[in-house]
Formats: structure tokens, sequence, C-alpha cells
């Protein structure tokens, strides 16, 4: 299964993005489906968290900003990202973990217990 991140760019503070990734494959299922950040010389931060079951989590500089969602019929998990602030700027990462998806090929259900994860998307908020 493969990853595609969307929807970086160049934004003023208190504005906003919406990041989107497409998977490649249906997912039949998961363990969680994630956003992920990295900002210039530090490590990589999980922001959001849509978990199989259960609720979406965020970590607590974003929570209340940021809205993590999945899209069934586009195949995407989405990242709306509001009241930007300087120090949200950083590469975004989208994340699919233990997923089940349908081979594309075969039509037969495929599932692994690794993580995928898209390119990333630049994100830069201006003060």
């Amino acid at each position: 299964v493969q990853l595609q991140a969307s929807g970086g760019g160049l934004v003023q503070a208190g504005g906003s993005l919406t990041l989107s990734c497409a998977v490649s494959n249906k997912i039949l299922n998961f363990n969680s489906m994630a956003w992920y950040r990295q900002a210039p010389g530090k490590q990589r931060e999980q922001v959001a968290v849509y978990p199989s079951s259960g609720s979406t989590t965020y970590t607590d500089s974003v929570n209340g900003r940021f809205t993590i969602s999945r899209d069934n019929i586009k195949n995407t998990i989405d990242l709306q990202m509001n009241l930007l602030k300087p120090e949200d700027t950083a590469v975004y990462f989208c994340n699919v973990n233990k997923p089940c998806w349908l081979s594309l090929v075969e039509g037969v259900p495929i599932c692994s217990g690794e993580d995928y994860w898209g390119q990333g998307t630049l994100v830069t908020v201006s003060s």
C-alpha cells in the first residue's frame, strides 16, 4: 500500500490548511491512521491519531485547532488545521499502522504488521 500526502504550503499565522493523504488501496482494517510532523532540527512527533476504534487523539499543542478524519469514499486521511501558528511549521507525514487492504491484482485481502508512511508535505506558517 502507498500513501501520498498533499496540501502543504505557506500560510500566515491564524490561517488554515487541509492536508490530505491518499491511500492507494482500499483499506479493509487497520490499527490506527495518524499524522506526524517533523520540524527542522527536531524529532518526528505524533500530531493526531484516528484509531480503528475509540476516539481521535491529539498532541496537546494542536488540541482544539486540528481535526483528523477519514474519508472512506475518497480513501483519504485528512488533517484540517486551523489557527495555525509559526511553531506548527514542519514537514507533515501521514501514517497507517498495521493495515489490511484489498489487493488490486488478485482482489484478496492482504494484512501487514508494519507502519506505512507518506512522503511528507511541508507546512510553513509565517508570523
